[in-house]
């Protein structure tokens, strides 16, 4: 999300930008607008984000996107990097528009990523550019401070800190698929279910057999051939 100055001081916010995560996988249904605040623009956030008093003239104002902001995180789990910042700058919007609208926290769950990677990484810079160093993630778009980019490298970066693996490979995803829609009870024992076996053929048998036997006879004892252990 890209602001112009801090919360309660005038400030707004010109740009949101987020993506949508279910079940650890990008879904690809984003939200991200660029909005006209009452104000200029500072030059001091002019260099950071790059957007100028021009570009956002025919932007939509917070008012005439909050209803489609509201569907778009209500309910859902909201991961910022210093949530604070962010939030603070969203109930302050909101506030603006007079429509007794609760605060964020009320309606969405609040996870800061910064408090995460400050928890995996004590006394280190945490920043997304830190961390996309430390997790290899490439960021070299990241010339500017845009909302959207800045969320999905940080959708890169917290899957990362909460356990790596953003999807299953498509075999264990079929295997869980065929798992679900099968028939059999998860309460009822293993036993009774019919398993596949595949007994090794005569042939197969002789082989074995033999290299076992090349084994014991190279080694002194064939740890895979229990008569011999036995019968010692």
């Amino acid at each position: 999300m890209n602001i112009i100055g801090p919360p309660h001081d005038g400030h707004r916010i010109v740009e949101i930008g987020a993506v949508e995560i279910i079940n650890r996988r990008l879904t690809g249904n984003n939200f991200h607008v660029y909005i006209k605040p009452d104000r200029l623009v500072e030059p001091e956030a002019f260099r950071i984000h790059g957007i100028s008093d021009d570009f956002l003239q025919d932007k939509p104002t917070f008012a005439q996107i909050a209803d489609n902001f509201l569907t778009y995180i209500k309910g859902g789990e909201l991961v910022i990097h210093n949530a604070s910042f962010d939030i603070g700058f969203i109930d302050y919007e909101f506030s603006r528009l007079q429509r007794e609208i609760p605060k964020t926290e009320t309606f969405c769950k609040i996870t800061d990523s910064l408090s995460i990677a400050r928890k995996l990484f004590p006394g280190k810079r945490n920043n997304l550019n830190a961390l996309c160093t430390r997790y290899a993630i490439d960021n070299s778009k990241r010339t500017l401070h845009g909302a959207l980019l800045d969320a999905e490298i940080l959708a890169e970066v917290f899957l990362m800190m909460t356990g790596g693996q953003t999807a299953l490979p498509l075999s264990i995803q079929e295997a869980c698929h065929s798992r679900k829609n099968s028939k059999h009870n998860p309460k009822e024992p293993l036993r009774s279910i019919k398993l596949c076996v595949i007994h090794a053929t005569p042939d197969e048998v002789i082989a074995h057999t033999e290299r076992l036997n090349l084994v014991k006879e190279k080694g002194g004892i064939c740890l895979w051939n229990l008569n011999s252990i036995i019968k010692k």
